[in-house]
């Protein structure tokens, strides 16, 4: 064995420097290996998939060799708040277990930091919509006098949806760089300089692949200098790729930018161009490619995604798109005649030349292997091209710099093989590692599959999902999930869950998601006595409730991808044409990885007991059933309400004495 498998096999040891240093840390054979794997990629400088089931200890696992290693290393997770996890928890206390002298950086995008020039802006020119939004913007100033980082995180109560984040950060299409006045304290400068000093830098998904596209915000020039690259929760990593490696036009932009362009010539070059027939005449033109788009639908909730064909005919576009390349091309040229003025209209130059551009690409043939699509909304339309995966850009990145590439999450497909993601990744050629979870499921665990429930597309399913829920929560005094695989059954399910409980007197309060921010609601939700939680997409994964707090899941039908989605289209069509069978080799398989993430809330620790309710009948019947079901942990299967009964009466028991206890 290697000098650093040594290592990192002694420190996992029962009297190594993590039990010494760890308390409640045990062996567990599962994470060695896991471990010993991320060592001996590390040092072959080599790629390894690998798969490691709930409580496994994924984390330590990749942490440990980086920290030993001495290489310099990136470390990319799926979202925000677990990279503060990694930043502000584990690295902290795993470099002092260990006492290794390495240095730790955290890098965001842009958006997450505050800017200084944006923040004197809004001072003067904001327009907040309510009280709330106006006492934020003074929290901010007042924290703004004090913060090292700048990272927008550090506010109490400043919720990511805040209308207050937009003034007080910048964009790449509004940042000045080195004209701006406050450059010299500007902080995602600074976090820049941090990431590119330091021995481990912690990124997310998105920044990683916003910043390849657009080279914005220093992960491009960090990539190359490091000597591993780590993705934790690496069954997100296609889609985040795929959203931030295509291109994008929407009618928001434009009328930011002729916003924009009116606020600067009106402060600094008043009289000298026609701003406001210029502002105006973009304003217009955005508009009409938003009409163009929507192609007379007006009732419009949320956000539709529509074929772009489907939209209008190319014909139809093509008038609305020259009327935006026209209007970018006068502003640009109106701002190049008077950037003399002041450092925004260089900027606002570059701004709309860009958009004439884009303008442009969505006007000539699709490239072979991408999709188009709009996104549409109440207030605007955003025209997409996307790559159908990342094979191409991570080939691209690993046939540089020889370094390790380990890919890492729960879920990453059904087969051995990992064939869902290494096929869109291109990382077939990598090593492959699966290792369970050490819990035991069929003691803590039980699965049920209800036989008398509707079929998914009968009208009466979603109030049949909601009744179960009632009637279980009913039992467990709460401490129920329910996740839907559609926003639009979320008030069906919840209002038939209502209904029941207030006929039968249940003491359960019914949370649902979009009443309040996702935090809030797992705030309410607490230990899970008196609470009812039905969500959507955003709670199949990331949410870590052990103990008794979160006894029953309840998942109202499989999750196979929309069939109408346009990227799901394009995705069948490539399939199609190589031969495969897209239900199969597609549809199932993200099924399987979606119900594997859900199912994945429910048993969180070694002392944790539960219930998985899937409200889908065609588990029974249909041939794909008992491929789904293989994907789950091996729970025991109940087969009948009688024995759900009974182990509902358990989970309740046991939650009861251990309150009182």
């Amino acid at each position: 064995m290697s000098g650093l498998r040594q290592q990192v096999a002694e420190t996992f040891a029962a009297g190594g420097a993590l039990a010494r240093r760890e308390p409640g840390f045990r062996p567990r054979e599962a994470q060695n290996r896991l471990a010993d794997a991320v060592g001996q990629a590390v040092e072959a400088r080599s790629s390894l998939v690998a798969e490691a089931g709930t409580g496994v200890g994924k984390t330590f696992a990749y942490l440990v060799p980086l920290l030993l290693s001495g290489a310099r290393a990136l470390v990319s997770t799926a979202t925000k708040s677990l990279q503060d996890q990694l930043f502000l928890r584990d690295l902290p206390r795993l470099r002092d277990a260990l006492g290794v002298p390495v240095t730790l950086a955290l890098l965001k995008g842009r958006s997450s930091y505050l800017c200084l020039h944006r923040l004197a802006q809004a001072r003067l020119t904001a327009q907040l919509p309510d009280r709330w939004a106006v006492r934020q913007l003074a929290r901010v100033e007042a924290w703004a006098t004090a913060t090292r980082t700048g990272d927008l995180a550090e506010v109490e109560g400043l919720d990511e949806r805040s209308p207050v984040i937009p003034l007080v950060s910048s964009t790449r299409d509004n940042c000045l760089g080195s004209d701006c006045p406050d450059f010299a304290r500007c902080h995602v400068v600074a976090a820049r300089r941090e990431a590119m000093a330091a021995d481990l830098v912690v990124v997310n998904h998105h920044l990683f692949f916003a910043d390849l596209a657009l080279r914005d915000s220093g992960v491009a020039e960090l990539l190359p200098t490091v000597d591993v690259a780590v993705f934790d929760e690496a069954h997100q990593l296609v889609e985040a790729g795929v959203q931030f490696l295509g291109h994008n036009l929407g009618t928001g932009q434009v009328i930011d930018v002729a916003r924009d362009l009116l606020a600067a010539g009106l402060q600094h070059a008043r009289g000298l161009q026609d701003w406001q027939g210029l502002s105006g005449t973009l304003d217009k033109a955005a508009r009409d490619l938003r009409l163009a788009c929507a192609g007379g639908r007006n009732d419009i909730r949320g956000t539709l995604k529509l074929r772009f064909d489907e939209c209008a005919s190319e014909d139809a576009l093509h008038e609305p798109l020259a009327a935006v390349a026209q209007a970018a091309e006068a502003a640009a040229a109106a701002a190049d005649a008077v950037e003399g003025a002041a450092a925004d209209f260089d900027r606002l130059a570059q701004r709309c030349r860009e958009l004439a551009g884009l303008t442009a690409r969505f006007n000539a043939d699709l490239p072979m292997g991408h999709v188009r699509w709009v996104d549409l909304s109440t207030h605007q339309a955003r025209l997409v091209e996307s790559p159908l995966d990342i094979r191409a850009m991570l080939t691209e990145q690993r046939q540089k710099a020889p370094k390790a590439w380990v890919f890492t999450s729960a879920t990453l497909g059904d087969g051995d093989d990992f064939a869902w993601f290494t096929r869109s990744t291109g990382l077939e050629d990598a090593a492959h590692l699966r290792v369970g979870s050490p819990f035991d499921y069929p003691a803590q665990a039980r699965l049920w599959v209800p036989q008398r429930m509707p079929q998914p597309a009968d009208a009466g399913h979603p109030a049949a999902v909601g009744t179960l829920a009632a009637r279980i929560a009913h039992r467990l005094q709460g401490r129920c999930f329910v996740l839907t695989t559609t926003l639009r059954v979320l008030p069906l399910i919840a209002d038939a869950a209502r209904a029941w409980l207030e006929r039968h007197g249940g003491a359960v309060e019914v949370l649902v998601q979009g009443s309040e921010p996702r935090r809030s609601l797992l705030q309410r939700f607490g230990d899970g006595h008196g609470r009812l939680l039905v969500g959507s997409h955003s709670f199949w994964e990331g949410i870590d409730m052990p103990g008794d707090a979160l006894q029953c899941v309840l998942i109202d039908k499989l999750p196979f991808p929309p069939p109408n989605d346009p990227l799901v289209e394009a995705r069948v069509r490539q399939l199609k044409a190589e031969g495969q069978d897209p239900f199969d080799a597609y549809f199932v398989a993200e099924a399987a990885v979606a119900l594997k993430q859900g199912a994945g809330r429910l048993i969180r620790t070694e002392a944790d007991h539960g219930l998985l309710v899937l409200c889908d009948p065609r588990l029974r019947g249909a041939r794909y059933g008992a491929r789904l079901l293989a994907a789950l942990p091996p729970m025991g299967v109940i087969d009948d309400e009688a024995q759900a009964r009974d182990w509902l009466a358990a989970l309740s028991q046991r939650s009861g004495i251990e309150r009182t206890g």
